[in-house]
């Protein structure tokens, strides 16, 4: 029987179907305006509305999808407002982790900062844009647990991921992996020398890269954004 349908592990339907899901829209294998039909992801997973109601549910709460009565739910289209919102967030949470981080960063903490940039230089190596982005999550995860507030990846890694198309459209060009490399580089040097400042510095022209990415979507996928 097939691995979807047949669901044998400690997680729920929700969790399985959620994750499926989130997977398929972030990898962009469901583009944004992608009509779902609760109906048809319940017989693919071999359950009841329910379980697809409360997935659907909570991609909604992440911006992937857009749910209306009497209408077809689709995949969220880019919102140049919550965008704006979502960096907003991201870049005060991020700054105050990358002062804490360069603080409190020693030795072994260092190493981990270079053992996480090796992975990535091999995914550049590869040119495996897919396994950058989940390293790209980790790094910034890696900074969280050096800053000792762990907590603030929760809030990163949502903003993050109401934004992980856009990023992914963008890594999916060969010139922007080594850049996003270089400023992780950057980071991590300024990091383990104790320059918060400097680290906050770097880290926000870091997250300003997606202004390139956003104004050339915006160019050749208009239908990508919300009217």
């Amino acid at each position: 029987m097939d691995q979807i349908t047949q669901i044998r592990d400690s997680r729920t339907n929700v969790d399985i179907i959620f994750d499926h899901l989130y997977d398929e829209i972030a990898s962009l294998r469901l583009l944004p305006g992608t009509k779902l039909s609760e109906a048809d992801v319940a017989a693919r997973f071999g359950v009841s509305r329910q379980p697809v109601r409360d997935a659907f549910s909570r991609l909604e709460n992440l911006d992937l999808l857009l749910i209306r009565r009497q209408k077809a739910t689709e995949v969220r289209r880019f919102s140049l407002q919550a965008i704006a919102k979502t960096r907003f967030i991201r870049s005060a949470v991020e700054a105050e982790v990358l002062r804490r981080a360069a603080r409190e960063c020693g030795v072994a903490d260092g190493e981990l900062l270079d053992a996480a940039l090796e992975q990535q230089r091999a995914a550049l190596l590869a040119l495996d844009h897919i396994a950058f982005g989940k390293l790209d999550y980790e790094f910034h995860r890696t900074l969280c647990e050096i800053a000792e507030v762990d907590f603030a990846f929760d809030v990163i890694s949502a903003e993050k991921a109401k934004v992980d198309r856009l990023c992914l459209l963008g890594l999916s060009k060969q010139d922007r992996m080594p850049k996003l490399l270089a400023d992780h580089e950057a980071i991590a040097a300024k990091v383990k020398a104790g320059d918060g400042e400097g680290a906050v510095e770097v880290g926000m022209a870091h997250l300003a890269r997606l202004d390139d990415t956003i104004a050339a979507i915006t160019q050749q996928h208009s239908n990508y954004f919300e009217a």
